[in-house]
């Protein structure tokens, strides 16, 4: 797979247990600050299957669109993966996530 001399580097960061997460925007940035990132892509599992995002996930894409723009590392995407049965739902392909800064919600 070319990457066309882009570094890809794949942090976990999440504090929690095998049935609750607690995503903390300042260990992401922390993360991608010391991996010199300039974005992040957000990938999370909901083993439900159902890959609809929930209050919780919005806010929480919300909440890293606003600290990436402060920091000057910009929010690619959030992913929900839905459990094994193959389906995922894209933020930004769903049009949820966008450019302006703002998410498509809050209009």
């Amino acid at each position: 797979m070319k990457n066309n001399g882009q570094v890809i580097n794949m942090n976990l960061v999440s504090v929690g247990t095998i049935n609750a997460s607690l995503v903390i925007p300042r260990e992401v940035f922390k993360s991608s600050i010391l991996a010199n990132a300039s974005a992040i892509i957000g990938l999370h599992n909901h083993p439900s299957g159902n890959v609809k995002p929930s209050k919780e996930d919005m806010i929480v894409t919300r909440e890293l669109q606003k600290c990436g723009q402060l920091l000057g590392i910009e929010l690619l995407d959030h992913i929900i993966v839905g459990g094994t049965n193959g389906k995922m739902l894209s933020f930004r392909e769903e049009k949820m996530l966008n450019v302006t800064g703002r998410m498509d919600w809050e209009r």
